[in-house]
């Protein structure tokens, strides 16, 4: 009987003295995750003789951050000056991890202006390896968080590896995927698929072997169907063509449907209303779509006009005109500016900057489709007519047409 009572009472003693293990281990886990510094580091700065942070700017400062950096960081997020250091700093030491440095940390709250108030410990081993695994290397990684530091909060199992496994699985991945998170960092949060995208992405007719199919797959993934559809008809309206020539040009060139509507349609009308140029000839010369109107089209059609009314050699005509629109600036002005004798030159290449930005920019758009006859009355071709009105409207138009009028009369 008594050893039997010895018995249950060593075991209760043996139970009791394995739970206060247990929770003296689990204290000193808590501990050193949420420990300022570890061990070692707090012996070398007693040794040292250097004080442990005592609130978030001297964390920030013992990081490796400016003053300058503070004052971006800070102005961005005020909150943290009043964070809590402990976990600031176990913080940074992740991001260290991935070889982010004081710039870059400023450039992500730039981006992310919460990011440091969320908790990118959670799952972060996890991730990292998934994330290491994806790019391929620690530098191409932190490149890319760098671009979007919400791939250090977006949820891993739920959003970014179905997001990754289903470009995986439409053909593109490795390096092509790589391109493209870096390309459109927000990829992740907005891609979807449905039975309506994937008809649009075969109507371009691209191949998965060709080199632009994952640009069609990845602006068709990351837009709207409602936008989508609103792009393909405005550019039917435009070029005057089906809606299978356009499928056919965006496979061409499908970072036309990064383009706004609004820049198709103020390209389109100065280059068909203005330039003259036909719209099947816009459609097989398609880098139209992304000139700037405002510093190539209307400032180098300008200086062609004026190349033609000085008599001068060589000049762009409707033969050199998209070889001319292509050139890069300081190519353009070498051919058909400072070819010239140098009083000539220094005229040409001061109206040539004054017709960058000018303020007849609405009415040069307006002009080349619209004439007043002597009655005052607007009059045009049929399609300038009737594109223009659709979009600004009678009353706009005449008053657009009315201020520059007016403008260029007072400046004369």
């Amino acid at each position: 009987m008594f050893s039997k009572a010895h018995y249950l009472l060593q075991r209760r003693f043996l139970v009791s003295a394995s739970n206060r293990q247990f929770c003296t281990g689990s204290a000193s886990k808590v501990a050193a995750t949420c420990s300022t510094i570890c061990p070692n580091q707090a012996e070398k700065l007693r040794e040292t003789g250097i004080e442990s942070p005592r609130n978030s700017s001297e964390v920030f400062k013992k990081w490796g951050c400016t003053e300058n950096d503070l004052l971006n960081i800070f102005s961005r997020q005020p909150s943290l000056r009043n964070a809590r250091v402990n976990l600031l700093l176990s913080k940074l030491e992740l991001l260290s991890r991935l070889g982010i440095t004081s710039s870059d940390l400023v450039k992500m709250i730039n981006c992310r202006v919460r990011l440091l108030s969320h908790r990118i410990n959670k799952c972060f081993d996890e991730r990292l390896e998934f994330l290491m695994t994806l790019f391929g290397s620690g530098e191409m990684l932190r490149k890319a968080i760098v671009r979007n530091p919400s791939l250090l909060i977006y949820d891993l199992h739920n959003t970014i590896k179905p997001v990754i496994a289903c470009y995986e699985e439409m053909g593109i991945s490795g390096n092509d995927l790589i391109a493209m998170l870096l390309w459109k960092p927000t990829l992740i949060p907005r891609t979807c698929f449905n039975e309506e995208k994937m008809e649009f992405i075969k109507k371009t007719g691209v191949s998965k072997g060709s080199k632009i199919y994952k640009y069609v797959v990845v602006l068709i993934g990351i837009s709207r169907i409602e936008i989508i559809q609103e792009k393909v008809a405005n550019l039917e309206k435009y070029l005057g063509c089906s809606e299978h020539e356009v499928w056919s040009l965006l496979g061409r060139s499908p970072l036309i449907l990064s383009l706004s509507v609004d820049k198709v349609q103020r390209n389109m009308i100065f280059i068909v209303a203005t330039m003259k140029i036909s719209p099947k000839l816009v459609l097989r010369n398609h880098f139209l779509f992304y000139c700037s109107l405002e510093t190539t089209l209307k400032p180098r059609f300008l200086l062609a006009e004026k190349l033609k009314e000085m008599e001068l050699q060589p000049q762009i005509t409707r033969s050199n005109m998209m070889w001319a629109i292509r050139m890069k600036e300081e190519r353009f002005l070498t051919v058909f500016v400072r070819c010239h004798p140098k009083n000539v030159a220094t005229e040409l290449l001061k109206f040539y900057k004054n017709a960058k930005y000018s303020p007849l920019t609405a009415f040069n758009l307006l002009d080349g489709a619209f004439n007043s006859d002597e009655d005052g009355e607007l009059r045009g071709n049929g399609w300038a007519c009737a594109n223009i009105l659709s979009i600004v409207g009678p009353n706009m138009l005449a008053a657009v047409r009315g201020g520059a009028v007016a403008e260029h009369d007072g400046a004369a």
